[in-house]
């Protein structure tokens, strides 16, 4: 967090994965908080393995597959200040990453800002939903370094 912040950024980071730059990780999870949101909020992003993953991902959705990033609102409805966690799967980012033609660490900003871009704001439920979302990410990406992750010809 810096000092005139108004989020605090947490990483959580499962000692047996391969460590990504959290600082670029985290500029694109505060480039996104700061072109779409103007309240508060602390953000917890943890980054676990497929095994994790599949374990949030029963717990809370009783769903018995890994995914990509689970992403919740843990505020009370009364605080103004707004509590976001975040599951981001670094082995899916591997993989996918290599598919794309990108690097590890890029992907896994792809998946923190589409977790947070859900807490602004952003749906995918439509195909133009999911277009406007996809820009949005990778406008947040490019301006964090990463290049535009996402994109696509038919966006």
């Amino acid at each position: 967090m810096t000092a005139d912040s108004k989020w605090t950024i947490e990483f959580e980071v499962q000692a047996d994965l391969l460590p990504a730059d959290i600082q670029k990780l985290h500029a694109a999870a505060e480039i996104a908080m700061r072109q779409y949101r103007e309240r508060p909020a602390t953000i917890t992003i943890s980054i676990v393995d497929d095994a994790e993953m599949k374990k949030i991902h029963k717990q809370f959705l009783k769903k018995s597959s890994t995914t990509d990033v689970l992403s919740f609102d843990l505020s009370d409805t009364f605080q103004r200040k707004r509590v976001f966690a975040l599951a981001v799967n670094a082995e899916m980012a591997v993989r996918q990453a290599r598919q794309r033609g990108h690097s590890a660490e890029a992907e896994l900003a792809l998946y923190i800002t589409h977790g947070l871009l859900h807490h602004l704001g952003f749906d995918d439920d439509t195909p133009e939903h999911a277009r406007r979302m996809h820009r949005a990410e990778d406008t947040i990406l490019q301006k964090a370094g990463f290049g535009r992750v996402y994109f696509d010809s038919d966006l």
